[in-house]
């Protein structure tokens, strides 16, 4: 399956001289929306996996799906001041600012092997932070594994020493 097919651009979206990768399309169709989920499993191989982490918001469409069919749990990295239990932060650079994630300091043990995932691969900010987060509660990154990655702004650079794998590229 081709799954260009399924992500239209919006140009100027959120901001003039941007093209957003609209993913929404392959999300509304149950066909493309398995076949990708299947996909992205393909993707991380035969590897016992512990926990799948998904970065706010998106990466939790996938996530959940792929700790399902791995028999693994769910956990969600999020925006700082949405989580309600006890949590460690990480802040990283945007172009222009700093943003801050976090995630529950139980939600990971010592030696479990963590998926990370997300939608979109584009800087890496967002990904090595969570990686980090991870690490910092003793988990193993097995791999970065995302839905589509933006070759040209060469987010996986930032993710070096990290297995990174992406189903679509741009």
């Amino acid at each position: 399956m081709d799954f260009k097919n399924y992500i239209r651009d919006i140009h100027d979206f959120p901001e003039k001289g941007v093209t957003f990768k609209d993913i929404t399309p392959l999300l509304k169709d149950s066909k493309a929306l398995q076949a990708a989920a299947e996909a992205m499993l393909n993707m991380i191989g035969d590897v016992k996996v512990d926990k799948v982490v998904g970065m706010e918001s998106r990466g939790f469409f996938f996530a959940p799906i792929l700790a399902a069919k791995l028999n693994a749990g769910f956990v969600p990295v999020r925006k700082a001041g949405k989580l309600p239990s006890d949590k460690i932060s990480r802040t990283y650079a945007l172009e222009y600012g700093k943003d801050t994630l976090e995630i529950h300091e139980d939600s990971i043990y010592p030696g479990e092997n963590v998926i990370i995932h997300d939608d979109v691969l584009a800087t890496g900010g967002t990904a090595k932070a969570t990686c980090q987060l991870v690490e910092a509660l003793g988990g193993k990154v097995l791999q970065c594994n995302f839905l589509l990655e933006l070759m040209n702004l060469n987010g996986a650079a930032k993710l070096d020493g990290y297995s990174v794998k992406s189903l679509v590229s741009y």
